[in-house]
């Protein structure tokens, strides 16, 4: 795969040279309710060369290539046509101000996995405590299919998981056009 070009943000992938900037970013606050990351830059880098070929991992970037955040898609199925959207961090929110990047990402990640690679579902969990991600992800079409009970340890004290997936069909149907309706409103802030 390569690099995706939005009309707002680009999608770069992941290489070793980012391990400083997303740990930093795995280490702040807006990453809390993460799962635990590397515990050291040199960590960080491992992780990163050691990401299986069934993962596209990318840096969320401005127009100006300045790093503002991280996108995946993990556990591509392509027998079953499935996979999971994950590692969603906008790490640099003064940066990302005045732009819908996090939209964007998540639109240019969708297009990828449904129009490119074929895939008819993507799915994904949510620290149950995450109640700000899992709103927005309801309110961008995915819809919630189950909790798994005690699944992370986070912030001192077990979390269940928010089981979220979203069909191709809701995508195009819901998502989509809020979507797009939602990046409009990022032109008028250009």
């Amino acid at each position: 795969m390569q690099n995706i070009v939005g009309e707002f943000i680009n999608l770069r992938l992941l290489s070793e040279q980012d391990a400083g900037i997303t740990f930093e970013w795995r280490k702040g606050d807006r990453a809390s309710l993460l799962n635990k990351g590397a515990e050291t830059v040199e960590q960080q880098k491992k992780w990163i060369s050691l990401r299986p070929e069934g993962e596209l991992n990318y840096m969320i970037e401005t127009k100006e290539n300045k790093p503002i955040g991280m996108i995946s898609l993990i556990a591509i199925d392509k027998a079953n046509k499935r996979a999971e959207s994950a590692r969603f961090l906008i790490g640099e929110k003064e940066a990302s101000r005045g732009i819908p990047a996090a939209v964007e990402a998540m639109k240019l990640l969708y297009e990828l996995a449904f129009h490119e690679l074929g895939l008819v579902r993507i799915y994904g969990t949510i620290a149950s405590s995450n109640k700000q991600m899992i709103k927005w992800q309801k309110y961008l079409g995915m819809q919630q299919e189950g909790a798994l009970r005690n699944h992370y340890f986070l912030n001192g004290g077990y979390q269940d998981a928010i089981c979220m997936g979203i069909l191709k069909e809701e995508y195009e149907q819901v998502a989509l056009p809020k979507m797009k309706t939602l990046m409009k409103m990022g032109q008028v802030k250009k």
